[in-house]
């Protein structure tokens, strides 16, 4: 069997921080990713996708990623189910990433020392250091 899905999209809000009872960070964003054809209108559509990251990757996406932001997820596709407040079950899906690659640029603009005033700084080519190879990008 296989479950893998890759989307590349935009950040609609900041990504939300958290750690479980034992430590272990988890951060939640939602991607908009744009459909492939246009509405009779003529406008384009977008899916709002519910992201899950966890460990050392959700630190990082907490810290340099941003509403806007430019990202490529793979990860595999996760239906769960739960109480809501009313006792009522509810179910979800979502994309637990396995990896997140960062597209842009941040949106500030960059200082002449190369920082952009986060408190990190960037290489000449404007990425941080969790940048990616172009020969990684699926398409």
């Amino acid at each position: 069997m296989f479950n893998k899905i890759i989307l590349i999209g935009r950040l609609v809000r900041e990504p939300e921080l958290r750690y479980t009872p034992s430590g272990t960070a988890v951060a939640r964003f939602t991607l908009a990713v744009d459909r492939p054809f246009t509405n009779r209108q003529g406008e384009r559509e977008a899916d709002f996708i519910d992201i899950v990251v966890w460990q050392k990757q959700a630190e990082i996406c907490s810290q340099y990623l941003g509403k806007g932001r430019l990202v490529a997820v793979e990860g595999r596709l996760q239906i769960r189910s739960y109480d809501d407040s009313q006792g009522v079950r509810r179910k979800t899906a979502e994309v637990v990433a396995e990896q997140v690659r960062f597209l842009d640029r941040p949106r500030e603009a960059q200082s002449p020392s190369g920082s952009t005033g986060q408190g990190y700084d960037l290489d000449e080519s404007g990425y941080s250091e969790v940048s990616f190879n172009e020969d990684d990008i699926p398409f």
